[in-house]
């Protein structure tokens, strides 16, 4: 069980896309997504108690149980890893090209996210809880969706016990230990 505390942060967590590039925009590219953060889930021990893939950024919110350079490393770069993969594996050339960023010589790579990403530590249940909702309501705010619950590639139903039966990322959020009332 995970309790939120100054000496037990959460993180609220950003990553957006390379020149925030609308990259994951198509449903099966947000799925490849959150296979990644399952994967890192497992492979780095980490929890995910909320998240959102928009457009052109991802809001998860985590546990401490790594530094948070050691979770981004995880989330960003197995993700990243396979979506490059992905792009490849299905010839999308010019979506690649977009994402090429050229490096020494004449050699180029592949950038899925801004270099910066954005990391708040949350120490207490109200800022939690506030996190959580503003992931939920990012494609309401977008106007991708009228409910959260409707926007697939979130853990709103989850946490509004409606999940699907296919969730694309399973989340922790039953994993927290809350402060009694």
């Amino acid at each position: 069980m995970f309790r939120i505390s100054r000496d037990s942060p959460a993180y609220f967590l950003t990553s957006v896309a390379h020149n925030r590039l609308p990259i994951f925009q198509k449903d099966a590219i947000k799925q490849v997504v959150c296979d990644a953060f399952n994967e890192a889930r497992i492979s780095g021990g980490i929890m995910v108690f909320a998240f959102v893939i928009m457009a052109d950024h991802t809001h998860v919110l985590t546990d401490n149980a790594r530094e948070i350079k050691d979770v981004l490393r995880y989330l960003n770069g197995i993700s990243a890893k396979r979506l490059i993969d992905h792009l490849k594996e299905k010839g999308y050339e010019d979506s690649l090209a977009k994402l090429r960023i050229q490096e020494r010589g004449k050699s180029h790579k592949h950038s899925v996210y801004e270099h910066h990403p954005n990391a708040i530590r949350i120490t207490g249940e109200d800022a939690f809880m506030q996190k959580v909702n503003y992931i939920h309501l990012n494609p309401v705010r977008s106007g991708s969706v009228e409910h959260p619950d409707d926007y697939l590639f979130s853990s709103a139903r989850q946490w509004h016990l409606k999940p699907l039966e296919n969730e694309p990322l399973l989340t922790d959020h039953k994993k927290i230990d809350w402060r009694a009332a």
